[in-house]
């Protein structure tokens, strides 16, 4: 909890956001997935990072219930246009996110909302919808992290990006939730705009 709280600077505008990206229905996931999408909420909170997800069910909730475990913060991202839409036609929960923030734009429109919203993408165990937000943070040139574990994206993922004749510096790959997350804060921390505070009479000077 000391690193949760040490991390809060005053005006907010440091507060490192990750996206955990994953599938809703997880019958091929493997065994202990349950366990390390947890560890690795649990670890974006212990390194005092807000967790994203796109407020569904299976990896992404996982994840946010690792978080809550330790007392860290989960926003959700829905789909719906509302809360009555979110829970009775997505069927989607409400459980373990402190902030559910309403699209109405559907999942593709959601997905982009989503990682534009994070400072950092982490794919686990997903499907189609995984690719998407992962292609999504590709292009918008964001640090990616594949966590690795018995499932057979991080697989996918890694070759995608080998066929896709475009490096990449800004992808990390790893079955270590602690060092995964280190290693994305790094590459967030190089790219972090100077936090700019007001003066009395000359306007607007850089914090570094």
């Amino acid at each position: 909890m000391d690193s949760i709280l040490n991390s809060h600077e005053k005006h907010g505008h440091n507060q490192i956001k990750i996206c955990v990206s994953g599938a809703a229905e997880t019958g091929h996931c493997g065994i202990d997935a349950l366990e390390k999408a947890k560890e690795l909420g649990r670890e974006i909170a212990r390194q005092g990072a807000v967790l994203i997800t796109g407020a569904t069910t299976g990896f992404p909730l996982w994840a946010a219930m690792g978080v809550k475990e330790i007392g860290g913060f989960s926003v959700g991202v829905s789909p719906a246009a509302s809360e009555r839409e979110h829970v009775e036609v997505y069927k989607l929960p409400l459980d373990y996110m402190d902030l559910i923030i309403y699209t109405g734009f559907g999942y593709s429109g959601r997905d982009i909302l989503l990682t534009r919203a994070a400072d950092a993408v982490i794919c686990g165990c997903g499907r189609i919808g995984t690719i998407h937000e992962f292609t999504i943070a590709f292009e918008d040139e964001k640090p990616i992290g594949i966590f690795e574990g018995p499932w057979e994206m991080g697989t996918q993922l890694t070759e995608i990006v080998q066929k896709s004749h475009r490096p990449n510096e800004k992808i990390v790959t790893g079955n270590d939730p602690k060092k995964l997350l280190e290693d994305l804060i790094t590459l967030i921390k190089k790219d972090k705009v100077p936090e700019y505070k007001i003066t009395g009479s000359s306007g607007m000077e850089s914090v570094q």
